[in-house]
């Protein structure tokens, strides 16, 4: 379903060019900033929209696809062009993962295709929270005690944030969900699998990342606090809490 003619010409948008992590930047955006609209992609003859509501993709179509089997399909797009158009909206609702989700998915779809495995789209009840949520809130607070840190979430492998409604979990989850597809990327490129543990160096706060088989411990490090030290320590909290 395209959006009315009125809608698209009376909507103020930009076009850029799709390349290696391109539309996924612009996913993650638009998820941070809460963005209402739409993002048509092109590529050779092929013209995807995805629709956002609020920051979330409620809708995607592509051909004679929708939902989540038109989502994937476009993101395994090796290049193409993108436009951007605020307020533009739909009627259709086929999706209801987070963007989150999606991007991790969709990075797990790709991986494995290219791995030459049989790539099949996780189920709905597959990414339900597998652990005790007090457990996971008591860990996550021990952590933010660790001097130099701003905050910590712990997530699952599906990107769901787990007892934690603040804004800083939520603006952490969003940061968390970006590394988590970098990593794979990378891990991708150099052939040693899953990265299982990332930091991200920045002028005001760092981001350090630790994976176990089913979780994410994702922290932020104040500026000014040793990345090392703080890793080092939170490592050994870790291995207490056992």
């Amino acid at each position: 379903m395209q959006p009315p003619a009125g809608s698209r010409r009376d909507s103020p948008g930009f076009e850029g060019a799709v390349s290696g992590l391109g539309l996924p930047d612009v996913i993650q955006l638009n998820g941070l900033n809460r963005f209402s609209g739409c993002v048509t992609v092109e590529h050779d003859l092929k013209t995807g929209r995805l629709f956002f509501r609020d920051g979330e993709i409620i809708h995607a179509e592509h051909g004679d696809r929708t939902g989540e089997a038109a989502f994937y399909e476009i993101m395994q797009w090796p290049g193409g062009r993108f436009s951007l158009e605020p307020n533009v909206t739909t009627t259709s609702h086929s999706i209801d993962r987070s963007w989150k989700f999606l991007l991790m998915e969709a990075a797990r779809l790709q991986d494995e295709g290219k791995s030459g495995r049989a790539a099949e789209p996780t189920p709905p009840q597959a990414r339900q929270p597998v652990a005790r949520p007090g457990k996971a809130a008591t860990v996550a607070a021990r952590v933010r005690q660790v001097p130099g840190v701003a905050h910590a979430v712990i997530l699952t492998k599906e990107g769901v944030r787990l007892e934690d409604d603040s804004s800083q979990g939520e603006a952490l989850e969003g940061q968390t969900a970006y590394l988590t597809l970098v990593g794979k990327r990378v891990g991708e490129i150099l052939g040693t699998g899953e990265i299982v543990a990332a930091a991200v160096r920045g002028a005001e706060q760092s981001l350090l990342l630790l994976a176990s088989r089913q979780y994410y411990l994702s922290i932020l490090v104040l500026a000014g606090s040793d990345l090392g030290v703080v890793e080092t320590e939170v490592r050994r909290l870790l291995m207490s809490a056992h």
